[in-house]
């Protein structure tokens, strides 16, 4: 069996990667152990790719010889020339945004982009998910990949499942938000699950 250490500690992030590891390759999915002890390097790249890359192959000299993956992932949204992008994360704190001290990231996130999105039709509130996925070894990184999916932004969120933007994030063929399918559907259509697939079932650079 494959082991890939998971370089974050969102819980949201780890439940995708080992469901869809496990559907997968014989592969297992592990948290970095003493992440949370680990300064984090700067996200200062203007690619999702960029970002991956640049965690992985940081995280990956703390423990030698594993593999270890990290993630950038976000939402494109077509009417505001993709954003939130790379800030998706920090979209309302970039702005200063505080609608309500009772509220947290993702509520203030969602809250921003309902704001900026004021007044645009139905019709022009396309985006997607993307996420960017990159192995390294030893400070070396190995192999890329990414996975999206298409949707688009509701005026109101719907749904109590998921995390970040998944409450207004719709997907017209199933006539749900992210927020409201059940965990399976969402790991075989997340952007997150067809990223960990696209890494794990090509490269022979992770069990070498």
């Amino acid at each position: 069996m494959i082991t890939l250490y998971a370089a974050t500690s969102n819980p949201g992030k780890l439940r995708d990667f080992a469901a869809a590891a496990a559907k997968e390759i014989d592969a297992s999915i592990q948290p970095l152990p003493g992440l949370d002890r680990i300064a984090p390097p700067a996200e200062d790249e203007p690619t999702f790719e960029g970002n991956a890359r640049t965690k992985a192959i940081y995280y990956s000299r703390f423990l030698p010889g594993a593999i270890v993956v990290a993630d950038d992932s976000g939402l494109e949204v077509d009417a505001l020339g993709g954003e939130p992008g790379v800030r998706s994360a920090r979209y309302a704190a970039d702005a200063g945004f505080v609608p309500r001290s009772d509220t947290n990231i993702d509520q203030r996130n969602n809250l921003y982009l309902l704001t900026r999105l004021e007044g645009v039709p139905a019709n022009q509130r396309s985006g997607r998910y993307r996420c960017a996925l990159a192995a390294a070894r030893d400070g070396e990184c190995v192999h890329t990949a990414d996975g999206s999916v298409e949707g688009q932004i509701l005026t109101a969120p719907r749904g109590n499942g998921g995390f970040g933007y998944d409450p207004l994030f719709y997907l017209p063929e199933l006539g749900k938000t992210m927020a409201e399918i059940d965990l399976a559907t969402k790991h075989k259509l997340s952007h997150r699950g067809r990223a960990l697939r696209a890494l794990l079932v090509a490269p022979h650079s992770l069990q070498s």
